[in-house]
This record gives C-alpha cells, structure tokens and sequence, in this order.
C-alpha cells in the first residue's frame, strides 16, 4: 500500500537558489510535505550559503542534490533523469543569476543543467535586489522565459535585507505553496474560460509633468487575476501604472488613460467574465498641454474637465456582451445603496462595494467587501486581498458553471 501512495505522490525538483530568502525554502518544503507532495531538493553552492543539505534532507525526506559531476550522484540518478522525474520543477529563490542563466539556455551547474534539461513546466519564485529586479536586462530575461513558458509567483515589495525598499522580495512560502498546487491541480474549474481583469489607477495628463490620478495600488485587482488564473481561467489583466509583479500565468497589458484601458479591454473581447477592479478617472483634461504651464502672476491655470468614457457601462452593453460582468465600487459613504445604484445604472451583474474612507483600505493589504446583486447583499468581514481574491474567484466559478 505504501507503494502505491508513493507512486502516486506528486513530485516536486525544488531548485534553492543562493540568496538570503533561501531560509524561507524550508518552510516552503514542509509546507510540501505536509500536503503529500514529494521534495527533491537541488542545493545551488550560493544556496548552500544561507542553509544546509542537512536541514533540506531532514525536511524533504531525500536526497539533496548539488553537484554536477558527482559521480555517486549521476551513477544513482543521472542529471537528466532527475530534471524530468518530477511533475513541476521549482526555483526557490529564483536570482537573478538563476533567471540570467535560464534565459540564456547556459548549463554550467546542476540547477542550470536541470532547467536547460527538464521537459516539465518551470515555476520560478524571484528574490532580487530592487535594481537588479528593473534592470532592463533582468525585464529581457523574464519577458524571454514567460515566452517560454516559465510561471512566476511574486516578488513582493516591501523591505530587504540589504536596506532597500521595493519590488525584489522573495512571496512568502504561502503564497508559492499554492501556486505550486494551482499548476499541480487537475481539478480546475475555469479552465476554457477567458476572464478580464482591470486593476490600478489610470492617469489622466495636463501637461508632460502634472496629471490626475488616485491612490490605487492595484492589489485587489492582480489579487482576483491571480486567483482567476490558479482555477485554470484563460486571463487578461489591463493594468493602470503599479508597481506590481505580474501574476502568475497572467498575460498583462499596461495602459495609462481610461481611454487606453477601454481600448485594451474592447481588444481583449470576447471573455466569459470582465471583473473591472480599477479606479478609473472619471474625467480628463479636455487639452493637455504640450509643455509644462507656468506660474503667471500667482493666478492658478484653470483646467476645463470633460468625462471619460465608461468602461464598465460599456462592458456591459457591448455586443460581445461578457457572460459575467463585475463592477467594483469604492465610497466614502452610504456605501450600499450607491452600489445598489450603480448596479441598476451601469447594467452590470454584480457590485463589489468597499468602505475606503477607513485608514489602510485604498493601497492597504486588506479589504472588507460587499457583494451586491439583483439577489441581495453579501458581505464580507476585513480580509487579506488575496483572500478576497481567492473567494471572489470561487464565486465566479460557481456562476459560470
């Protein structure tokens, strides 16, 4: 019987990179474990650093790997036996060494032989340095191995070991921890199903310097594409400016204006749900200047406003009409009934309404919803926006079925 379990077991290859954020892999490979999900640990010399073949061993119940030309090791297993035995292959952190290597098809130690080697899907888990992480070289490695195929699950932003502050930090074990499921999962209920998704701000110019915009981070947003993405849908997110990683396996179109992100979303038809998360400006310069206004004498220029295309009013009456359309609503005020407002004006399926006027909910890491529909009222207590992602996402499922 122990056998058969074991056959049966899905099997990671979980590649440790060399970097600070390697520790969080041992969280990552008991979290694995206590799932059932067999760990073949490769330990990179920079990974080797920060923990020890001992602890990953001990955790994995394997064997650790590191050694390219280990005789004992390729007699046992092979280096290409062990880059295709497994079911996914995982880089936890991915460097961006690792990243460089992958994209550039070199082989030079046993992760890159294993990457360049394996016929199976790659998740790659990114810890950088800030700068490193926008370097336009980096961006070139990354756009080349999500052509490729590569998935990717963060980096978060926040603070880093080397004092910086920015995008480059490693997600937490969680949050890889189910994106590993999501692309081990065969029970995936959106799969065949196209979605789009709006998130962040959209900026409206006065002039190349000055221009209107509002405090979305675009959390919520990329929080409901990822988790759209992890039940299997086919998804398009169109994003104002943010300074979020895109999620996985997301395809993602940048735009600025509420006219560009109208114009992306009418491209990205047909779809079977539109979620339209962003906050959009509601109006726009009627001119914008070509060069910076000046100060005249003290007097403030004066900025004729016009209104801005409505693109979740016009998502719901087009004729490629999504099956599901989803608004969100955030407002300082009587928050219900102007959703419930909003839902009969914009011909919309549901409203999702939030009470932003409370500290920490506009570009915060939680959220408290409501779920307003021709059916009523469904509210949700304050909630990590991934949570919200994830339930939102079921709900969605649910209604397309």
């Amino acid at each position: 019987m122990e056998q058969e379990r074991a056959d049966s077991e899905k099997r990671i290859l979980l590649i440790v990179g060399g970097g600070i954020a390697a520790y969080k892999a041992l969280e990552l490979v008991r979290l694995l474990r206590k799932a059932g999900i067999g760990v073949r640990p490769i330990l990179t010399k920079g990974g080797a650093q920060f923990v020890t073949p001992l602890s990953l061993s001990a955790l994995s119940n394997d064997k650790v790997y590191g050694d390219l030309f280990s005789l004992t090791d390729e007699a046992e297993m092979g280096h290409i036996e062990l880059s295709r035995s497994a079911d996914l292959v995982v880089v936890v952190p991915a460097t961006a060494d690792l990243i460089a290597k992958a994209a550039g098809g070199i082989a030079d130690d046993l992760a890159s032989t294993a990457l360049l080697a394996t016929d199976k899907p790659v998740l790659m888990a990114p810890a950088t340095n800030v700068r490193m992480w926008h370097h336009p070289a980096t961006q070139r490695n990354l756009a080349t191995l999500r052509g490729d195929g590569v998935r990717f699950v963060g980096p978060d932003e926040g603070a880093m070991a080397c004092g910086e502050y920015g995008v480059g930090r490693l997600a937490e074990p969680q949050a890889i921890f189910e994106a590993i499921l999501a692309a081990l999962s065969v029970d995936r209920p959106l799969a065949g199903r196209r979605a789009l998704v709006t998130a962040g701000p959209t900026i409206e110019p006065i002039d190349p310097v000055r221009l209107f915009t509002n405090r979305s981070s675009g959390r919520q947003g990329y929080a409901i594409a990822e988790a759209l993405a992890a039940l299997g849908a086919d998804v398009t997110l169109v994003s104002g400016p943010t300074g979020l990683a895109t999620p996985l396996g997301v395809r993602r179109i940048d735009v600025e204006t509420a006219r560009d992100m109208l114009a992306a979303c009418e491209a990205a038809l047909p779809v079977d749900a539109a979620v339209c998360v962003a906050a959009v400006a509601d109006w726009r310069p009627e001119e914008t200047s070509p060069i910076k206004a000046k100060k005249a004498g003290g007097a403030a220029p004066s900025v004729r406003l016009i209104e801005n295309p409505d693109i979740l009013a016009t998502l719901s009456r087009t004729v490629q009409r999504p099956r599901l359309v989803i608004g969100f609503a955030a407002e300082t005020n009587d928050v219900e009934r102007h959703a419930k407002a909003k839902l009969a004006t914009k011909g919309c399926d549901w409203i999702v309404t939030n009470d932003v006027s409370v500290s920490g909910v506009m570009g915060g890491a939680d959220n408290a919803v409501s779920i307003v529909t021709a059916a009523g009222i469904e509210r949700w207590d304050s909630l990590p926006k991934r949570e919200v992602g994830r339930r939102l996402a079921t709900r969605i499922a649910d209604a397309l079925s």
